[in-house]
């Protein structure tokens, strides 16, 4: 007899209005068939609903009077932990979506006017001439954060993979959708689609082994199984290392990096901005709550993972970006780094890294939107005057600070927040990642993370020392042009504002995040 599924509505209100005004907005692409129209309708749609989204979480956490609510026969949770991460996501959703909306002073949005014609073919210029928008972005930002929220609730491993992809299929296809540069950007969703269906396959195969080990799919069954069983069975370790394999890809951590710097060099810069934020903080979010709950037994056997792939991505991250001449690639080597400083949390196992991981990751998400927003706004500009594609060469940056000294300082204050200088919000976020694992033991791994933080500074203060203490060369200065849109400036002055309040008084945050330190199905 079937027994129809119960859902929880109210529990999952926030992602459930998020993917409806995504539905909405595909239907919407047919029915509205004025392309200025549908722009502003679509924008409206998607930041209306995420921002009723990003209200709905907070109602329910000021109500949530137990820990929260376990909902879908087991397989998702809404406790405070995921709508942290609920809102977090929401909030670099809203940043995103406001970038692509930006446009240049000429008009020219970020993304091709017809994402289904070959790169510099006659259809792609009949639908220049025509005024064709790509507005079918919006619903698959949607679609994405929709994803991310449902991958940040899952305590099943089958719903997990579900969720996996929901948000991993848009972002394919928007990678490919740059109206500069297209072949590159065919390329970077190309290694990015490839990459990410082997370790989709990766995880999949640990899955199965972890099934065929303990008979379930449930976080909390499979390490109820492997506390139980007296002998460790083979297959619970080479399914967890499969596991989190697939994790880390999305993560960007070494070896699992290599997508990186040709996804983010090659996507439009507003879906990079979104993509380096949302991306990294989901994937933080699945780690902790795969590994504080389904793996936790297993701390002994996997810290060697973390510690190996921590320190191989803070050294390859850092070392790389040094040498790198293109500031999407530069940032995209970075955000390796960055990867490794994130599991330095992990290491030990604390409970402390329930609350530093989301700090670090909401610092270090604000200040990637906010770098990738001042970078859309910096454009090359040609002999007759009009504006071109965005100026991604460190040498074309010399002298920003003359011209435009908000922005070039808005860009050094996201700088040293990489960096961890004290002040900004990058230095608490990473002095919290690092108490983490000092908490669990972890204080070499903490001592190899200082080292690669301050060779780090360097490719950081190299591009600050260009823009405010480098002169034009004499045969450029009419090379570059800041040609910028209100909602790209609306993004650089918020995430400024945030870096900065987080830098100096982040007490407020932090309280929140620790009364978010638990997870419903327990350590």
């Amino acid at each position: 007899m079937f027994t129809a599924p119960e859902i929880s509505y109210a529990a999952f209100a926030p992602t459930i209005i998020v993917l409806l005004a995504g539905a909405v907005g595909i239907l919407l692409e047919a029915i509205i068939r004025t392309h200025t129209t549908r722009r502003h309708v679509q924008l409206g749609l998607a930041l209306g609903a995420m921002v009723a989204a990003a209200g709905t979480a907070i109602v329910q956490w000021a109500t949530y009077d137990a820990a929260g609510v376990v909902a879908q026969a087991g397989m998702f949770v809404m406790d405070r932990q995921a709508l942290a991460w609920h809102v977090m996501l929401l909030v670099f959703g809203i940043l995103g979506v406001l970038l692509f909306a930006a446009r240049t002073r000429a008009g020219e949005e970020a993304f091709t006017p017809l994402g289904s014609t070959a790169p510099g073919s006659e259809d792609e210029a009949e639908a220049r001439r025509r005024g064709f928008e790509l507005t079918e972005v919006f619903p698959l930002a949607l679609f994405a954060v929709g994803g991310m929220m449902l991958f940040a609730a899952t305590v099943d491993f089958l719903a997990l993979f579900v969720a996996l992809e929901v948000f991993s299929l848009p972002l394919y296809i928007m990678v490919a959708l740059a109206r500069r540069k297209r072949l590159l950007s065919h390329e970077g969703a190309l290694k990015y689609f490839l990459l990410g269906a082997f370790s989709s396959a990766i995880y999949l195969f640990g899955v199965a082994l972890l099934y065929g080990a303990t008979g379930s799919l449930s976080y909390a069954d499979v390490a109820a199984a492997i506390i139980a069983l007296p002998d460790m069975s083979p297959l619970f370790v080479i399914g967890a290392v499969m596991v989190l394999v697939g994790l880390l890809f999305k993560l960007g951590a070494v070896p699992f990096h290599t997508w990186s710097p040709d996804a983010y060099q090659g996507a439009p810069t507003p879906v990079t901005a979104f993509m380096a934020a949302a991306t990294k903080a989901a994937a933080a979010a699945a780690l902790l709550r795969v590994v504080f709950t389904a793996l936790f037994p297993l701390e002994w056997e996997l810290n060697w993972l973390i510690w190996t792939v921590a320190i191989l991505s803070m050294v390859v991250g850092t070392v790389l970006a040094l040498v790198q001449t293109d500031l999407k690639r530069m940032l995209a080597y970075s955000s390796v780094a960055h990867a490794g400083f994130i599991l330095v949390a992990f290491a030990g196992f604390s409970p402390q890294a329930l609350s530093a991981v989301p700090f670090y990751l909401l610092t270090y998400g604000l200040a990637t939107i906010g770098a990738f927003a001042v970078l859309t706004q910096v454009r090359e500009k040609a002999v007759d005057g009009t504006v071109g594609a965005e100026a991604t060469r460190l040498g074309q940056w010399a002298g920003l600070g003359k011209r435009e000294p908000l922005l070039a300082a808005s860009m050094g204050l996201f700088l040293l927040s990489f960096a961890g200088i004290p002040l900004t919000a990058g230095f608490i976020g990473k002095f919290q990642a690092f108490a983490a694992a000092i908490d669990g033991g972890a204080w070499p791994l903490v001592f190899v993370a200082v080292l690669c933080s301050a060779a780090a500074a360097f490719f950081y203060v190299r591009l600050i020392v260009l823009m405010f203490f480098t002169d034009v060369p004499e045969d450029q200065e009419e090379s570059i042009e800041v040609d910028y849109h209100p909602y790209a400036r609306v993004v650089v002055w918020i995430t400024a504002a945030a870096v900065i309040l987080l830098g100096i008084l982040p007490g407020g945050v932090l309280t929140l995040f620790e009364d978010a330190a638990t997870l419903l199905t327990g350590l």
